[in-house]
């Protein structure tokens, strides 16, 4: 099974504020509850998002090795560089030259690779191959849209 992923790497611009309109009681998932008559506060997604700009970047994921987790293909990373790696974090991984993201799991002398899904195993990073936790994920965005068919078109 392929658990390696091509990465395309994308910068964020944090010179301008992503300033949208919030609704700062928050949204219930449960019971539903009265709708806001007004929304007072903004929220400047740049500043919630990337902690460290010069170290932040984003790209999109491709595979579905951790789609347990409800990471999908397509959805976007936003990267850490600057984060020490720590058990447990999501991480994008270099392995052997190519770009793999998967869960960290650190032990004294090995790393575990572990996906979220159960077609795949998880990858021993053994002494003899080439590895670097290129960095840390600290969200994923995605699209909660679902596609749409087209519709034919009338000739």
């Amino acid at each position: 099974m392929k658990h390696l992923i091509s990465l395309e790497i994308f910068k964020p611009d944090t010179s301008s504020e992503v300033t949208l309109p919030y609704a700062e009681q928050g949204i219930q998932a449960g019971f539903p509850s009265p709708a806001q008559d007004y929304i007072s506060e903004y929220i400047d997604l740049n500043r919630e998002i990337v902690r460290h700009p010069a170290s932040t970047f984003y790209s999109k994921v491709s595979g579905d090795s951790m789609i347990d987790e409800g990471i999908d293909p397509g959805d976007l990373l936003v990267i850490d560089r600057s984060l020490e790696p720590a058990d447990g974090d999501l991480a994008v991984c270099c392995l052997d030259g190519e770009f793999t993201l998967k869960r960290i799991h650190l032990c004294p002398d090995v790393v575990w690779l572990i996906p979220s899904n159960e077609a795949f195993d998880p990858i021993l990073v053994t002494p003899d191959r080439r590895f670097e936790i290129w960095g840390v994920v600290t969200h994923t965005i995605k699209s909660n849209r679902r596609p749409r068919p087209r519709k034919a078109r009338r000739q």
